[in-house]
């Protein structure tokens, strides 16, 4: 079963190195974009567009710090480790979903089976952490029941 997390937490890596490359990319093109813009005779329109360029890379470079933060806090994961409570980056088995508590990176897919990936905040993980097997619990009028913890 290592052989599973393993392939999640790469899998949430992957997920979060796109979100960086896509951000990385996005700010060196709008920093192209403004150095490239030269000044016309309407100088305000010249302004205008320096400034959304700025604002664009400002905007980006929020989403590279989030990505960062997203992989320290995945960094700070072995999946190697086992335990027989839900904690951070264990894989949760319910009989209504299955859960990766990591980071939020949406559905993962493993041979052929869905994974969750959640961050131990959000609501559902807030729910599963320190849970053991046979767990019960409701949330969005779903009730869940833990069948396996790994």
């Amino acid at each position: 079963m290592s052989e599973l997390k393993q392939e999640l937490y790469n899998q949430c890596l992957d997920y979060i190195q796109k979100r960086m490359d896509a951000a990385q990319l996005a700010i060196n093109e709008a920093q192209k974009a403004s150095t490239d813009d030269t000044k016309s005779s309407a100088g305000d329109k010249y302004e205008t567009g320096r400034e959304m360029m700025q604002q664009e890379t400002d905007r980006n470079m929020m989403q590279l710090n989030e990505a960062n933060k997203l992989k320290v806090s995945l960094n700070k994961i072995n999946p190697a480790s086992v335990s027989n409570k839900a904690e951070t980056g264990s894989v949760v088995l319910t009989d209504s979903g299955n859960f990766y508590i990591a980071v939020s990176a949406g559905i993962l897919t493993v041979n052929n089976e869905n994974y969750f990936a959640i961050s131990p905040a959000s609501p559902i993980g807030l729910r599963l952490m320190g849970q053991k097997v046979g767990f019960e619990f409701g949330l969005n009028n779903k009730t869940y029941r833990i069948i396996e913890v790994i």
